[in-house]
């Protein structure tokens, strides 16, 4: 049955959507946008595709995110988000079967947005849907050795939200997840901009400012960017120079939250596994931990080493494909991690 396997490893983020094909790797890597006609409800674009047309669209065409803070907001442009996209991630002939799927889920997802997720997969069209808890695909996308008894720390920073984990004998042993990552750094920049300076930035500006000139820890240079915008009073074009260091002053809290959220998990670990993860170190991943100076400011506040995963952004998903090897063995529908973690307690 190998032969003709399409199993699908999905990382179902805020911000992109990856998906692993059994055998193959990471074979669709598009932003988390849909582009819809509003009168006739047509899906236009998906993707990359869509994601320029946010804040440039016509009155009759929508642009929009259909996830926020990890969890499904807008149900059926999901389901048809990812049909387009699992159509191009398994070519379905006779001999295969609908996909069999496995999905990551924030560690602090509560049941209902489980089966939200399970039944978006399925009018999709995938055949069976499994769950995974973010860290723990991180974890093993970051080739982490979490089988044995071993504690391990994982920090992933996605679009929506932040799951901090401790990962021992292929499983979550304290974790948490928190609605701050880095969408809150683009509004943070978007608000300082318009309030700072009175100019109007889209979301699309702001997370370039992030990537090109943010910072959460002192920099040797001070970097500069343009910046072109709308006159809050005007309403007329304006430009304006950014500086790292104002950016920085920003970003500064949302990465203090992250920080104190870490701090915070490794109060609630045993002593024992503190002290792995204090000889292992951190590991971050998720594409916000590549903004600059989070590993430096995690070391100093934690004073354990943090390091960011080889490709943070793909870790998630790499993670879900691995898990794909021992899919007879996992559990379908939803795995109540709230109460499973309840009855732990």
């Amino acid at each position: 049955m190998k032969l003709f396997s399409n199993d699908l490893g999905v990382d179902l983020g805020t911000a992109n959507v990856l998906i692993y094909v059994d055998g193959q790797g990471v074979v669709v890597r598009e932003p988390c946008v849909v582009a819809v006609d509003k009168n006739t409800g047509k899906i236009l674009e998906v993707g990359a595709a869509a994601r320029n047309m946010l804040g440039r669209t016509p009155g009759n065409v929508v642009a929009m995110h259909p996830l926020k803070d990890g969890v499904i907001s807008d149900h059926e442009m999901t389901v048809r988000m990812l049909q387009v996209l699992f159509r191009s991630a398994s070519k379905a002939s006779i001999l295969t079967p609908k996909p069999r799927v496995v999905i990551c889920v924030p560690s602090g997802v509560t049941e209902v947005e489980e089966r939200s997720v399970i039944n978006a997969a399925i009018e999709a069209g995938a055949r069976r849907v499994y769950l995974i808890e973010e860290p723990l695909a991180a974890a093993l996308g970051a080739n982490l050795d979490i089988s044995g008894p071993n504690g391990h720390m994982i920090v992933d920073i996605g679009g929506g939200t932040t799951d901090v984990a401790v990962l021992t004998l292929n499983g979550v042993a304290a974790s948490s997840s928190l609605k701050v990552a880095g969408d809150s750094f683009d509004e943070a920049i978007g608000r300082y901009v318009r309030r700072r300076h009175g100019v109007v930035i889209g979301q699309t500006t702001a997370e370039d400012i992030k990537i090109k000139i943010g910072r959460v820890y002192d920099r040797p240079e001070d970097a500069s960017m343009t910046v072109k915008g709308r006159d809050a009073k005007s309403g007329m074009p304006k430009e304006l120079v950014l500086k790292s260091s104002e950016i920085a002053e920003v970003l500064w809290r949302p990465a203090r939250q992250i920080a104190d959220e870490v701090l915070s998990v490794l109060e609630n670990t045993s002593p024992e596994l503190v002290s792995d993860i204090s000889e292992n170190g951190i590991t971050l991943t998720g594409g916000g931990s590549q903004l600059w100076g989070m590993d430096m400011l995690l070391t100093e506040r934690t004073g354990i080493q943090c390091t960011i995963a080889d490709d943070p952004s793909s870790c998630v998903a790499y993670g879900c494909g691995k898990s794909l090897a021992w899919i007879n063995h996992m559990q379908e529908g939803p795995i109540n991690i709230a109460r499973k973690r309840i009855m732990r307690g």
